[in-house]
């Protein structure tokens, strides 16, 4: 009696042993699948929100842009060696957007181009930086909603643009194409 007792006591450890294990390594993924996709997403809101930030303390400031100009042929030159990297400005000519200029600006502590356009009474920005990963990667591409503001971003030519206002989506859309276009 006693053989067969001291058998089944091991056999039952041994079943304990086979199912806690992975279940433990199960339990021990998921919790960190759930941290990482946590932290992107925290990532994410945070890039957006400083792009708010900088879309809305560049509108409420007395001086805009530093760079006042509707022209595209003197806005793109004044950013000449003040940022790394060169891009294009679409025609606006019927269009209803209006170019009011630009600004050097940074985010994540990256210089980049930040461009102000006027529909009707609402102004846009327009985010323009090196693309380098780091902390633009795994952002969303295409349209989104940050706070009470639309946001476009699409990668070209290794440059990430971000296209943020509160004006309907279709218009960041529109102007969005405009730039796309330009490139």
């Amino acid at each position: 009696m006693r053989a067969v007792a001291g058998k089944t006591r091991r056999h039952s450890g041994w079943v304990w042993q086979v199912v806690a294990v992975p279940a433990v390594l199960v339990l021990i993924l998921s919790l960190a699948v759930n941290w990482y996709a946590g932290r992107e997403g925290t990532r994410r809101g945070q890039l957006f929100s400083e792009l708010a930030d900088l879309h809305v303390a560049a509108l409420a400031s007395t001086n805009p842009v530093d760079v006042v100009s509707t022209d595209r042929h003197t806005v793109k030159p004044w950013f000449q060696g003040k940022i790394p990297f060169t891009f294009n400005l679409p025609e606006l000519q019927g269009s209803d957007f209006i170019l009011l200029g630009g600004r050097v600006t940074y985010l994540a502590q990256t210089p980049g181009a930040q461009l102000i356009y006027q529909l009707r009474k609402h102004e846009i920005s327009v985010f323009i930086f090196q693309d380098r990963g780091g902390e633009t990667e795994g952002l969303p591409l295409g349209r989104n909603h940050a706070l009470t503001f639309n946001v476009e971003s699409w990668i070209r030519n290794g440059l990430r643009y971000f296209v943020i206002g509160d004006v309907a989506a279709d218009d960041i859309a529109r102007l969005s194409k405009l730039l796309r276009d330009a490139g």
